[in-house]
């Protein structure tokens, strides 16, 4: 089973504007704590540092419009060890979710033939990885890797 905060993570929607902080200029709700086992809500920078100061707390960025994790801030709270990791901007990151995929549509080759696919919706991986994203790896719930770290126990 999934932590909770891992499954608020999946389902929080990012990238609002923070309603306390509608006039400053890092007012976007990108992050999310892990301490805080509340309803899912993302909040901004101003936020964190009056009510999330000592908290553990994830940044979520976006790639393609899609929602993504720096490796870094996940490899020693979350076994990741089966989800498929990407280079974007320098950093490692991951998908937090499922991206839409058009079907019957040729993509490039290199991926097309790609012998390894996601055991959550099949898309295609570049490496030898069992899941496209952390939302697949908690969606397959029979493969899941139980993902507590040391620090969990």
């Amino acid at each position: 089973m999934a932590p909770s905060w891992l499954e608020l993570l999946l389902v929080t929607q990012f990238f609002s504007t923070c309603t306390n902080h509608l006039h400053s200029s890092r007012n976007e709700c990108n992050l999310f704590c892990i301490d805080c086992e509340e309803q899912p809500i993302a909040f901004c920078y101003y936020c964190r540092i009056c009510h999330h100061s000592t908290h553990r707390v994830i940044q979520v960025r976006r790639s393609s419009y899609h929602n993504v994790v720096r490796v870094s801030e996940l490899e020693d709270i979350l076994d990741i060890s089966t989800v498929q990791t990407y280079v974007i901007n320098g950093a490692k990151v991951l998908f937090l979710n499922e991206r839409p995929q058009l079907r019957g549509v040729s993509v490039g080759k290199a991926m097309s033939s790609s012998p390894h696919k996601c055991e959550t919706c099949s898309r295609a991986l570049i490496d030898e990885f069992r899941f496209c994203s952390l939302g697949c790896n908690v969606s397959c719930y029979a493969c899941f890797v139980y993902p507590f770290s040391k620090s969990f126990l």
